[in-house]
């Protein structure tokens, strides 16, 4: 008999707060009625400057099917969080899963590009990825390396050896799901080797949180250039000394005014 649910989460925290974030994004875009089209990532939306659609289309899923296959596989893959024996463990998942959302996204722009431009292929123009799928191929392909023992356990009675289960899964994927992004779980595989391999090493939690600080400012960003994200309620002005700052927030709906002024006396005045 299994352990209690209970036991195994505490023992993947990070898998399952990565699965509890994606199932409550999945159910906000039901809710919203949104489609793939406003969070996925294409060639056309990257060249528009939408680079935040890196970060929203990994953590998107349209179907609940899709959601369930990535996220029974990904938690299959949680063991990794129990391999700190091996090198790998709860801050190694969190380090490369950071480095795998960022990375893979990239590469299957840079595919797109070269498909475009070199081969002329502008059918991958329009072509929208969405979905957690390159994490989950990266995640396979790294324990497949580290790990090829374990098992990859899928809706609880697929096992399959987890060796062969990038390529087994990429094949499997594309023959049932034609709608599945072939090029988007191939980046997944070609990072995940590049992680296990060590030609991409060396992150820490400094380099991870720095990392982090830079995709949240990239991700705001690109959110406002693209036009997605209005920050014009905060506005810097100069006063009569321009050495103090002032501060204004502007709320346009109520026609009401919060002015915060950075005065020599120390007042603040509250409009």
């Amino acid at each position: 008999m299994g352990k209690p649910l209970f036991y195994e989460i505490l023992e993947k925290p990070a898998t399952s707060c990565i699965i509890g974030i994606c199932s409550m994004i999945w159910f906000y875009i039901q809710k919203k009625n949104i489609g793939y089209s406003h969070v996925g990532l294409s060639y056309e939306t990257a060249v528009d400057g939408h680079y935040w659609r890196i970060i929203t289309s990994a953590f998107s899923h349209i179907s609940v099917i899709h959601l369930v296959f990535n996220m029974s596989a990904l938690w299959s893959l949680g063991v990794v969080e129990q391999l700190g024996h091996l090198g790998l463990g709860v801050e190694y998942y969190l380090q490369y899963t950071l480095v795998l959302v960022v990375l893979s996204g990239v590469l299957v722009l840079a595919m797109y590009h070269l498909l475009i431009q070199r081969f002329k292929l502008e059918y991958f123009r329009r072509v929208t990825a969405v979905g957690y799928s390159c994490v989950v191929f990266g995640w396979m392909t790294i324990l497949s390396v580290k790990q090829p023992s374990s098992k990859l356990d899928l809706f609880g009675f697929l096992s399959l050896p987890i060796s062969f289960a990038p390529f087994e899964s990429l094949i499997f994927t594309s023959i049932i799901v034609p709608q599945a992004s072939f090029l988007g779980h191939l980046s997944g595989i070609v990072v995940g080797y590049a992680i296990a391999w060590g030609l991409i090493h060396g992150m820490s939690n400094y380099w991870a949180l720095s990392l982090l600080g830079w995709i949240l400012l990239a991700f705001v960003l690109s959110l406002k250039r693209s036009g997605a994200l209005d920050l014009n309620f905060l506005e810097i002005e100069s006063v009569t000394d321009p050495s103090l700052p002032s501060v204004r927030f502007l709320a346009s709906s109520s026609g009401r005014t919060l002015q915060m002024s950075a005065l020599p006396n120390g007042n603040v005045e509250i409009v």
